[in-house]
């Protein structure tokens, strides 16, 4: 009597089985993966803003500290953009008839702010507070990259919770003098880094949450 299956049709059952499960458990961190790429977060992407600021001009040329111009980010929950106000204190008298600040001085004559587009953000249901963390010694660069060699300035981090937690679980890895906390240049090899942030975690009696309620209040 014929077999009701040809002898290969074990071994089609055992690599179909296998895969169909590659593929139902493969398919969820396919998409896991796929929403901590660039191409989901736009990290790295550049942000065209309504003005032309060149941050290397500004940082590097002109020495211009980051709490100049963000001069909310160690005293607010919330870094800020300049007010055109601030804008003037230099333009007033450095290219002040420039076509490429035409936006600047007519948001200053008529009140109206500029549409700056936001660059860095988490979430509504994410509590971040900027002031803490640049009182604690987590530096600019650390969150923001090396702003100062950016002509447009793009996403540095993926600011997802992963990223959030490897800083909060060994702050030691991350943690500066405060007075270093713009320095964009400003850098230690990793051995000298845990001896430094060892102390300053002890020092500023450091004890990041890790908790889900840390972040989401």
């Amino acid at each position: 009597m014929r077999p009701l299956f040809p002898p290969w049709a074990n071994s089609a059952l055992w690599a179909g089985t296998i895969l169909l499960l590659a593929a139902v458990l493969g398919l969820p961190v396919a998409v896991m993966v796929y929403m901590r790429t660039p191409y989901v977060t736009d990290r790295l992407k550049e942000v065209e803003q309504p003005v032309q600021f060149d941050h290397r001009h500004h940082v590097m040329d002109d020495g211009i500290d980051c709490l100049y111009c963000h001069y909310l980010a160690d005293r607010s929950p919330w870094a800020g953009v300049p007010p055109t106000e601030l804008c003037m204190n230099c333009h007033a008298q450095i290219w002040n008839d420039a076509p490429l600040l035409e936006p600047v001085r007519e948001s200053f004559f008529s009140g109206r702010p500029i549409k700056w587009l936001r660059v860095n953000g988490v979430p509504d249901f994410v509590f971040f507070n900027h002031a803490v963390h640049v009182h604690r010694g987590v530096g600019c660069a650390t969150c923001h990259g090396r702003v100062d060699q950016m002509a447009a300035v793009h996403a540095a981090a993926p600011l997802q919770m992963q990223w959030c937690l490897e800083c909060h679980r060994k702050p030691e890895r991350f943690l500066r003098p405060l007075d270093k906390i713009t320095d964009m240049e400003w850098q230690l090899p990793p051995d000298q880094q845990l001896l430094l942030g060892r102390e300053l975690k002890e020092k500023l009696s450091i004890i990041p949450p890790t908790s889900c309620t840390g972040c989401h209040r």
